[in-house]
């Protein structure tokens, strides 16, 4: 990709932070919540409690931004999938079966079209994932929130033998997954970026039949069917590429993860760069970039793992500590 900082309006150049959300004082301000109540979570994707032969796991997340555009444009059919997927992928990241889900709904007024458009969402993800939904709650707080906020949580199980490791090792070859698009994180910087001299309902460049905000909202992908394989092949750690972007390897261990055959970015990265002036750094910094989980596996039985699923081998794990990519070094 074409790094804006070289262009005459370098000065226009956004970042994430520039639109409100820092990452790194996001981080610092969940690790001081979870030091308060003194947790010692065990993975880094969600919390275990053992119950005797098994884990019961549990992740939360929410649909972020990306509630704006559906909002924007009045189609709400898919941010349920997006709600679903953002805490399932997080589970499998831990090596943990999903199998049940609760959702949270805030909204300033009552409104049904939006409820049962969010409900058709939220069913395709369950059906999709093989979850079952436990009930859900929609509160009503004009006083709170001003449009709406949707939010889940998600519980998993897992033998004891069955949660990765969660450390990759040195010689290990990464396994890449391609992403739908842009996912449920970065919404903030992506959409100040578009929106500097487009609308929402704009047709997309690099797609006359959709428009910009239809290109938002593709759903985030489920990584759910990567469960078993992982298991089989012995992947030992896994990355779910979420909230700062590629950085996400180093989650896996304090290793350099040399990137060499990515996914390609899809277009929307590409449209999303230009219209913003972002850095190359930036977008791989916030971005999925067209790949949404990467897996570490030894070196003898990636090639299995990439013949049993839609991956290919994107990569493998040295000394240091940094991801290199596309020219890149993050840290």
């Amino acid at each position: 990709m074409t790094d804006p900082a070289d262009d005459d309006a370098a000065t226009e150049q956004l970042t994430y932070a520039d639109t409100g959300v820092d990452i790194e004082a996001s981080e610092d301000a969940t690790a001081a919540l979870l030091e308060a109540f003194g947790s010692d979570l065990t993975t880094e994707y969600a919390g275990l409690i053992d119950i005797g032969d098994r884990y019961l796991a549990l992740a939360t997340d929410g649909v972020g931004t990306k509630l704006m555009v559906a909002e924007a444009i009045e189609d709400f059919s898919t941010i349920g999938i997006d709600c679903i997927a953002m805490n399932v992928n997080d589970l499998v990241a831990a090596g943990v079966e999903p199998v049940a889900f609760v959702d949270y709904l805030a909204i300033d007024e009552p409104d049904d079209d939006l409820t049962n458009e969010i409900g058709e969402g939220l069913a395709v993800g369950l059906e999709e994932s093989g979850m079952t939904l436990l009930g859900g709650e929609t509160a009503v707080m004009p006083d709170v929130v001003t449009g709406f906020d949707l939010a889940g949580t998600c519980a998993g199980l897992a033998g004891k033998d069955e949660i990765l490791e969660g450390e990759a090792q040195v010689g290990d070859v990464l396994v890449g997954f391609a992403s739908n698009g842009i996912h449920s994180n970065g919404l903030t910087l992506a959409r100040e970026a578009v929106t500097r001299d487009h609308e929402y309902t704009d047709a997309f460049p690099h797609d006359d039949d959709r428009t910009i905000g239809e290109e938002l909202l593709r759903p985030t992908r489920l990584y759910t069917s990567l469960l078993e394989p992982m298991r089989e092949h012995g992947v030992r750690a896994a990355a779910h590429i979420t909230g700062g972007g590629w950085t996400n390897l180093l989650r896996m261990g304090d290793h350099e993860y040399v990137i060499e055959d990515p996914f390609p970015a899809q277009p929307i990265f590409e449209f999303v760069q230009a219209e913003g002036k972002v850095t190359d750094e930036e977008m791989h910094r916030t971005f999925n970039m067209g790949t949404g989980f990467v897996v570490a596996v030894p070196e003898d039985r990636a090639e299995a793992l990439v013949a049993d699923t839609d991956g290919q081998i994107i990569g493998h794990v040295e000394a240091g500590n940094s991801v290199e990519i596309r020219g890149l070094s993050l840290s």
